[in-house]
């Protein structure tokens, strides 16, 4: 998806992420996006069985173990281990499979899509909020979205 309205629609409408390979570590790109995340008024959940707490949730060990409903499955893992992940983003009924930057596995996104997942590659969920909701613009970032007005509705 690069459609500019549906990225805004997937992250106005997703409430709460599972990071699947949230790191523990303060200086990891896993932990930076789910920390800003949390911080504009998401839900993050951890998915990464090497832990049992990051930034003050439980972590699970599968997508299978959440207990509450996921509305976007954020990927942080190589891209040939994304289509068991997709497997279970469909299975737990989320709406969105979410590739990080660097990761585009086109047949797990298909099969998401196909299963009536909206699904996202290489892109980075922190670096398109601050695009879309305003705030990379302020430290002089290009976002190429060019507009006099603010959205009439933010994410938080």
């Amino acid at each position: 998806m690069d459609d500019i309205n549906t990225l805004r629609r997937i992250l106005r409408d997703s409430k709460v992420i599972a990071v699947v390979g949230l790191s523990a570590d303060w200086f990891r790109p896993s932990y930076f996006a789910a920390k800003y995340m949390q911080e504009h008024g998401y839900r993050v959940i951890p998915v990464n069985p090497k832990y049992t707490e990051i930034l003050g949730e439980k972590c699970y060990r599968t997508l299978e173990e959440i207990p509450e409903k996921v509305d976007m499955v954020d990927v942080f893992r190589k891209t040939q281990d994304v289509p068991p992940i997709a497997d279970s983003a469909i299975r737990i009924g989320a709406r969105v499979l979410w590739q990080q930057l660097g990761v585009r596995n086109e047949a797990a996104a298909g099969k998401a899509r196909t299963a009536g997942l909206d699904s996202v590659m290489d892109r980075c969920v922190k670096i398109e909020h601050g695009r879309l909701f305003g705030g990379l613009n302020w430290v002089g970032v290009n976002t190429r979205v060019i507009s006099a007005k603010r959205p009439r509705w933010l994410a938080y």
